[in-house]
């Protein structure tokens, strides 16, 4: 007889989608597409690519099983990064810019599947504005003048780390850790 694993909270993040006329992929019909591979209590946050389940699968598996069932119903693939409920809680207690990320739209997280090579990190130039730090498989970006008007938002951060990420703003970030930690149902 098979050993089940009992299913763990998991907030996955997909890159790309719903961005202007082309990769669409509707919420609602994502949610009925997971649930129907056997996924529980499938919950999506915005349109950008936000969802909150629970599965018994791993996470590396869990990253696949998503990836092949939205690129066999909507005809796209999509890169899809997973942490747990308490991995997304840990990256926002851990909040390594707190005391000077003063608006949550002007601060990201960028979830990458793995941790980047210490090299490419050392080897991260400094910039003129703005902050940035690595921790374990995020890239934490404090961009003060905003997206458009920081260098660090218009660096190539997948080729400086070697390592393709999705990013999310604070306010994101801290809702999914809300939802990542709240009991189905409840």
């Amino acid at each position: 007889m098979p050993v089940t694993r009992p299913a763990t909270t998991y907030v996955a993040l997909l890159r790309g989608i719903n961005l202007g006329k082309a990769r669409q992929v509707p919420m609602p019909r994502l949610t009925e597409l997971l649930t129907e591979r056997g996924h529980e209590d499938v919950r999506t946050h915005l349109r950008s690519g936000n969802v909150v389940l629970r599965s018994p699968l791993e996470e590396a598996e869990l990253a696949e099983d998503l990836s092949t069932a939205i690129e066999a119903e909507f005809g796209f693939a999509v890169p899809v990064v997973v942490r747990t409920g308490d991995q997304i809680a840990a990256v926002v207690a851990g909040d390594p810019f707190a005391t000077v990320a003063t608006d949550p739209a002007r601060y990201l997280v960028t979830f990458l599947p793995e941790a980047p090579d210490p090299a490419r990190v050392d080897a991260l130039p400094r910039p003129d504005t703005g902050d940035f730090l690595v921790r374990g498989r995020e890239l934490y970006l404090w961009l003060p003048d905003g997206i458009a008007g920081t260098e660090l938002a218009s660096w190539k951060w997948d080729d400086l780390l070697g390592r393709p990420g999705t990013a999310r703003n604070w306010r994101t970030v801290t809702r999914l850790a809300e939802l990542g930690s709240a009991r189905p149902g409840g």
